[in-house]
């Protein structure tokens, strides 16, 4: 909805308006950088220099008992007592580098928080100034007094609250996890309302300890963006049948994020509000809610209701909104990059624009149908129009703004096919304002081809179990024989066709082969995969299994010749996409051996050699080579034979066994089980 209207009172003609101050007559002062300039701005607008100190920043202001300003500057930190008419002797002046923040007390006593030692200093009226309180951090950044006169504190560095008493005792009050306190807020029951930020360290150096710098140019900003929106919930609609799974958000380290806490009088506190995009630099009271000047992308929020709940009020035409100041009839807000003074009304804008966040389809995409719910008064509109591009960020390469969508229940997107996509709604309306409650735009992706990341052909034999029991016996990835003959158990909890699958304890069927394979979809389509096979020398696929939705499959060899075999994946994203746009992939795995045939074990007749009884054994397997040979006489324990060149290498072997001749009349069995684990065996009567 329409919200407050933001009008620029003043062009400081500076990057940055640090800090603020009411004077008389309705002006302002306003601390400036890199000049070091306070600037005076009066009721209309118009400003003036009113001090230009040696120093580049003024951070810090504070008003004098009786008439004139206290200002403090950074870096090589100077507090300057200024007249009048602005003519300038210094007051106090410590060793510290910077001067972040001042306050005065109902005597006239003035704090000093400095950097980079992290020291609130306490000055008399004439200027005799000496350490009051160290708060053990690199930077005492914000003051503040409470109503019982005590002295509230800060910090940067890590980012504390202290509350100290007049013997210069500290008690913390807050510990966050932010990098610095920027302000401090104290209502009239004495509740502390505490802004809280982390950023990027600043760029040039002397500018402060977290200095809001620019980092690319801002694009060219909405005239009067003035759009309170209660809620944004972006929803995506993709055409497709399965809506494309978007990557999980990265958040970018070098936005600065924030929170406003609360600190009831008792000590009690709580976390009112957090972002991860904009970092609270102020706070302002307005009949039970609260104002947040934000940075870096300008925006002022709005505290209400219990628990409180954020409302965008505006989005300005700077990067940080650095101060707020409340008034009786106006909100002054002092911003930076630029550095400027800005004035917030509390009627309605009579015309307000908000552009949404860039939509990102990961690809090329066609758009379908942009559709809106809005309640619409007579006398108001709300416009539609969307942009596109193949850039993060819009910029020159992408296409102009549409021209205005009629139909509210649903038109045809005119953008260009692209990867991005943004709208922008422009509301209008004297007094009353019209409500745009959703925004909705549908987007077909470019169908991209599958990818069979990988294939696994795990060794002869080896089956896993489905990981999760059903009380019935079943091997992951095979179907074809009832779970009884399988004294295996557990379930396939695989959910996802496309990821490796879930497989339980490893265990040993002969004659089983099993495949798993991977496999992916940059649209996020639904995959189904069919397995092919063929024996090598021959150039015709045969299909294995077709239309499965698993990435697992267990093939029962012993229907297939002996021979070495290729397997063939093939993904497929039909169920996704029209028949015309369907698109497979496809990978071919190692090769892999099938043998279901034993090796033939032959006994020699046995001969005398030298006192000993000598007995030939020949082994041969078609298809694999032999592992390993043993013996067992008359069904004693098995012992294992060595052949005559010393190495189990190859489909045939050569073994002589040798015995005593006290043995004569028993029976000698030799087995012999090949790469495949199958076994032959032959036996004989020892003669």
């Amino acid at each position: 909805m329409l919200g407050p209207e933001a009008r620029r009172i003043h062009e400081a003609g500076v990057p940055f308006v640090w800090t603020m101050l009411p004077g008389p007559d309705e002006s302002v002062f306003l601390g400036t950088g890199n000049e070091g300039k306070v600037m005076r701005v009066d009721r209309a607008g118009a400003g003036a220099v009113f001090f230009d100190s040696a120093e580049m920043e003024v951070h810090a202001l504070a008003d004098v008992p009786g008439g004139g300003l206290y200002v403090g500057t950074s870096p090589d930190g100077r507090v300057y007592r200024l007249d009048a008419r602005g003519q300038s002797t210094t007051f106090f002046d410590p060793d510290d580098k910077y001067i972040w923040s001042m306050t005065v007390d109902a005597k006239g006593t003035v704090y000093v928080a400095t950097g980079d030692k992290g020291v609130v200093y306490r000055v008399t009226p004439d200027g005799k100034g000496a350490p009051f309180f160290s708060t053990k951090t690199t930077h005492a950044i914000s003051l503040a007094i409470d109503p019982s006169g005590r002295l509230l504190v800060g910090t940067g560095s890590p980012g504390r609250v202290f509350r100290v008493e007049a013997d210069g005792k500290g008690f913390l009050l807050l510990d966050t996890t932010h990098q610095e306190i920027k302000s401090l807020r104290v209502d009239p029951k004495g509740v502390i309302y505490v802004a809280a930020q982390t950023g990027r360290p600043a760029q040039g150096g002397d500018a402060g300890p977290f200095t809001p710098a620019p980092e690319t140019p801002p694009p060219a900003p909405v005239p009067q963006v003035s759009t309170e929106i209660t809620a944004i919930a972006v929803i995506d609609l993709p055409v497709t049948a399965q809506p494309a799974a978007a990557p999980a958000a990265r958040p970018d380290s070098r936005n600065p994020t924030g929170a406003v806490y609360r600190i009831l009088p008792d000590g009690l506190w709580d976390q009112l509000w957090e972002s991860r995009d904009d970092a609270p630099y102020d706070i302002a009271f307005d009949e039970g809610s609260l104002i947040v000047a934000t940075g870096g992308n300008g925006k002022i929020f709005k505290l209400s209701g219990e628990p409180m709940r954020p409302t965008l009020l505006t989005s300005i035409t700077a990067q940080q909104a650095m101060m707020i100041h409340r008034t009786a009839n106006r909100t002054l807000i002092a911003t930076a990059n630029p550095g400027q003074l800005l004035s917030l009304s509390s009627a309605r804008a009579e015309r307000g624009t908000y552009e949404s966040e860039v939509k990102d389809a990961r690809m090329v995409a066609t758009w379908g149908t942009i559709a809106w719910r809005a309640n619409v008064p007579a006398g108001t509109q709300v416009e539609l129009r969307t942009r596109s591009g193949n850039t993060k960020t819009p910029d020159d390469a992408w296409s102009q703004w549409s021209a205005a969508y009629a139909n509210a229940n649903g038109s045809t997107i005119t953008s260009p096919k692209a990867r991005y996509l943004q709208w922008r709604a422009v509301l209008t309306g004297k007094g009353e304002s019209p409500v745009l409650t959703s925004v909705s735009a549908a987007y077909l992706q470019r169908n991209v081809r599958p990818d069979v990341d990988s294939v696994t052909v795990h060794p002869p034999g080896v089956v896993f179990q489905k990981p999760f029991s059903t009380g019935e016996a079943e091997i992951a990835g095979f179907d074809d024989d009832p779970a009884e003959k399988r004294m295996t158990s557990g379930a396939n909890g695989n959910t996802q066709p496309s990821a490796a699958p879930q497989l339980g304890r490893r265990t040993y069927e002969k004659g089983l082969q099993t495949f798993v394979w991977k496999a992916s979809d940059e649209n996020g389509d639904e995959l189904s995969f069919d397995v092919l096979y063929r024996r090598e020398g021959e150039t015709t696929w045969k299909t294995l299994k077709s239309g499965i939705a698993d990435t697992i499959l267990v093939w029962d060899t012993a229907t297939a010749p002996n021979g070495s075999y290729v397997v063939k994946i093939v993904a497929s994203d039909h169920q996704s996409n029209a028949a015309d746009n369907a698109l497979k992939g496809e990978r071919e795995s190692n090769s892999f051996d099938v043998d279901n045939s034993p090796p033939a074990v032959t006994l020699g007749a046995s001969r005398r050699e030298g006192g000993m009884i000598v007995i030939p054994v020949e082994i041969r397997d078609a298809d694999s080579a032999v592992t390993r040979v043993e013996y067992s006489i008359d069904a004693q324990r098995w012992q294992s034979a060595f052949p005559q060149d010393g190495i189990l290498d190859g489909r045939q072997e050569q073994f002589v066994l040798r015995f005593d001749p006290a043995i004569a009349g028993r029976t000698l069995v030799v087995r012999a089980t090949d790469a495949m684990s199958n076994v032959g065996a032959g036996e004989a009567v020892i003669k």
